[in-house]
């Protein structure tokens, strides 16, 4: 027994309270509870914060995997579990099990610990640089977003207080009608895959340059609203602390670590000790900062992720070290732990506080939309993109419903008014991306675009290839099948090489064109070896390529747009990817990557020309220069079995055999029971076998077979003879010469010929390249 005096004027009330000795933390497991019937188990504290936890998590997936469906965001069916956990729906019985004060202390710890270091991470990946380089049409765009409703927001609740002196408590929470936050709009465009399109990239950075715009006006409104209530020396001189401190991380912190990354080797990792110094440093600040900052506290631990360099070497470790468990987590313990502050499922419009938030926040968040709307048709923007892009810089999210969440728990905020915030955020954080999924389409910018494919490129004209380059061994990989196609003047190429690395640690993804473009520019000596070992394959046939060379540094999920864009913009016939099986130069496999067989099934399906798979067996043959001696050629082998991807791959097939460096073995593949039935598709095969037995040094080979098996052992007796194996992809397709075929595929996305020539236990050590033709997009 605990006795505690509480001073009331001049009286002392003492409150009797009830510690139990020794805690009840660890239980001894459920089954217990059906050996002793005085044991239970959810009298203990650590079942009840675990049961807590999966009830979120299991009611959070649930309404997920029906929502999504509607285009709503994650952060809807958090809230939705909260609200369910709430003491506005959740059953009372139940309620004062689970929600005891231990258990409601200890989750609100882990949240809000969620919730700051999200914040951390948030300016850890933010570009700071974008501010002052993002361009005009950005910066009009921020200042109209930000400025415009700020001033008819803070006008209307003056207006406002004049009549009802009690509505000046709602300028408090004003900002978050008006503010652009960089975290809600990245998050936001991660959420609807659009990060790489053109539209995510000007919201991107429109949203950083806002989110600057907003720091300024928040500020601003503070000082303003002490000043109006006779307070300006103490929030005056919180404000100069703030700024105080922004001007050490300026000059001491990011210098610091600015000489960290300087000293760690190019292309390393950074010392695992700066990693958990600055890990340390935030731990330490988590603590102190709310003492010395009090309400711009959630601000300094921002500007503090502002202060490490994005990218890596050292901002990458840091998100890859915690992003993922802070994101699946902590965050989502935070969101749905501030919606089970709710206390009532209705609104009480008789309120004149809930009616004017209500009123107030709607109005604002209208002239957000038609401020960045308006400048964007006047721009003449495509009506549905003006539409899309005003739409996420009006986004509301996390970083509001945080702002809420702890002016309710300071007392800032009556329940009444947290609760049609509540509302006004959930309503605004899931329409937004369902209407923006309506409105925004990246792949309509195929529309009307005639599709592109090799045969529609002459003989002597200049074949546009797109190549992608994932890791070193690729390189060595595409160069040897480009030299093994022998281009000549006669038949030139011209190839766009896009070195893809994985986005780590930054934001905003980044697209780099390195024509004219200095060492010292960021980004550069990711593909600098890249760079230097094409440009020496240019140099071997002067005249015969042409050579440009790109970066894109994004997410995996979102690379495709870059690769479809990329070629796009080039006019390119051909994509060509790297496989995502891998070997050793001796033919053993050496490794596999699911994220690159994600990315080319994207490819596959997106892309606006034909796509090659480049499968590299380890072949190390010397590479054929135009001084080799006469008697050094390329052996190719096209297998044919009829189509549009093998009419695709013979015509490429047929460009190659154009020179006499060339040796062309066309097999044709025909089922023995073929019942001589002639159709179109037959005939424009046999038109196309007969132009091409005529092309340079080309052979003719012929294979009856009855089934899948015969075909299979016709393939593995050729791979040994050849240093290029073309096949069409013709996927999905059911043939005689192939039955039985497709029951064994491992990869069925490349056809079962490329996957027959990819497999692991083929001896041979050739290359094979799978192609298909697009036919739509």
């Amino acid at each position: 027994m605990n006795m505690k005096n509480i001073t009331g004027g001049h009286r002392k009330y003492p409150i009797e309270s009830c510690i139990v000795l020794p805690p009840k933390i660890s239980s001894a497991g459920l089954l217990r509870e059906f050996d002793d019937k005085n044991y239970k188990w959810l009298d203990y504290a650590s079942p009840r914060l675990q049961l807590i936890i999966v009830l979120i998590f299991v009611i959070t997936q649930g309404f997920h995997s029906v929502l999504k469906h509607l285009g709503l965001p994650l952060i809807t069916s958090q809230i939705i579990a909260g609200v369910l956990l709430s003491e506005a729906i959740f059953p009372k019985q139940w309620s004062d099990i689970l929600m005891s004060q231990d258990n409601v202390q200890l989750l609100g710890t882990i949240g809000e610990f969620g919730y700051i270091f999200f914040m951390f991470l948030s300016g850890v990946k933010m570009d700071t640089s974008m501010v002052t380089s993002g361009g005009a049409k950005p910066c009009y765009l921020a200042f109209l977003t930000v400025v415009v409703p700020m001033i008819y927001a803070v006008s209307s609740i003056v207006i406002s207080s004049n009549k009802h002196k009690e509505l000046t408590s709602i300028l408090s929470i004003s900002p978050m009608f008006y503010r652009t936050c960089f975290p809600v709009i990245h998050c936001l465009l991660t959420e609807l895959k659009i990060l790489n399109s053109e539209l995510g990239r000007l919201a991107h950075s429109t949203a950083i340059i806002a989110d600057f715009f907003s720091f300024i006006c928040v500020l601003g409104v503070s000082v303003a609203l002490g000043t109006s209530q006779g307070i300006p020396t103490a929030l005056s001189g919180e404000v100069r602390i703030v700024l105080f401190f922004i001007l050490i991380a300026m000059i001491v912190l990011r210098p610091a670590m600015l000489l960290m990354v300087k000293l760690t080797p190019e292309g390393q990792q950074v010392n695992q000790t700066c990693i958990y110094s600055i890990i340390g440093l935030f731990l330490i600040s988590m603590r102190l900062i709310p003492d010395v900052f009090k309400k711009f506290y959630l601000l300094v631990i921002y500007v503090l992720g502002l202060a490490v360099p994005h990218g890596p070497p050292l901002g990458s470790a840091l998100v890859e070290k915690f992003e993922c468990m802070n994101s699946s987590f902590f965050v989502p313990i935070f969101v749905t732990t501030c919606s089970m502050r709710l206390q009532k499922f209705t609104l009480d419009f008789r309120n004149e506080m809930v009616k004017e938030h209500t009123v107030i926040a709607t109005e604002t968040l209208l002239v957000k939309f038609l401020s960045c709307l308006g400048p964007l048709l006047y721009g003449q923007m495509q009506k549905r993109d003006a539409f899309a892009l005003a739409l996420i810089l009006s986004a509301k999210g996390i970083v509001e419903l945080a702002a809420y969440t702890f002016m309710s728990d300071g007392k800032a905020l009556t329940p009444e008014l947290f609760q049609a915030g509540l509302f006004f955020l959930t309503f605004s954080a899931s329409i937004v991306p369902a209407l923006v999924r309506k409105l925004y389409d990246p792949s309509r910018k195929y529309a009307g675009y005639q599709i592109s494919k090799i045969m529609d490129v002459k003989l002597d004209a200049e074949l546009q290839i797109v190549t992608c380059i994932h890791a070193p061994n690729n390189v060595t990989s595409v160069i040897n099948m480009l030299n093994i196609s022998y281009p000549t003047k006669g038949s030139p190429l011209a190839v766009s090489v896009l070195h893809l690395v994985k986005l780590r640690g930054v934001a905003a993804p980044i697209f780099l064109s390195h024509q004219n473009r200095s060492k010292s520019l960021t980004g550069y000596w990711y593909s600098e070896n890249v760079i230097l070992s094409f440009k020496k394959f240019e140099g071997n046939h002067l005249g015969a390529v042409t050579l440009n060379a790109f970066t894109a540094i994004s997410p995996p999920e979102f690379m495709y747009d870059d690769i479809c864009t990329l070629a796009l913009d080039k006019l390119a016939s051909l994509i060509i990817l790297p496989f995502h099986r891998t070997w050793y130069i001796d033919g053993s496999l050496d490794s596999q990557d699911n994220t690159i067989r994600n990315l080319n099934i994207r490819v596959l399906e997106k892309s606006p020309c034909s796509v090659g798979i480049l499968i590299d067996h380890g072949n190390i043959r010397r590479p054929i220069y135009p001084d080799a001696p006469a008697e050094s050629y390329s052996k190719i082998a096209m297998l044919f079995f009829g189509g549009k991807d093998d009419r695709e791959a013979l015509t490429l097939a047929k460009r190659m055999a154009a020179n006499t460096k060339v040796r062309l073995t066309i097999a044709q593949f025909i089922a023995k029971n073929d019942d001589g039935q002639v159709d179109w598709e037959t005939t424009v095969d046999s038109e196309f076998l007969n132009n091409a037995k005529s092309t340079g040094y080309t052979s003719y080979i012929k294979h009856i077979v009855n089934d899948g098996r015969e075909t299979v052992n016709m393939v593995h007796s050729m791979v040994n003879e050849f240093d290029l194996i073309i096949v069409g992809r013709r996927y999905n397709i059911e043939d005689p010469r192939t039955s039985g075929l497709k029951e064994w595929s491992e990869f069925p996305e490349i056809g079962v010929m490329g996957d027959l020539l990819a497999s692991k236990d083929l001896t041979g050590k050739c290359s094979v390249l799978v192609v298909q033709q697009q036919h739509i997009v």
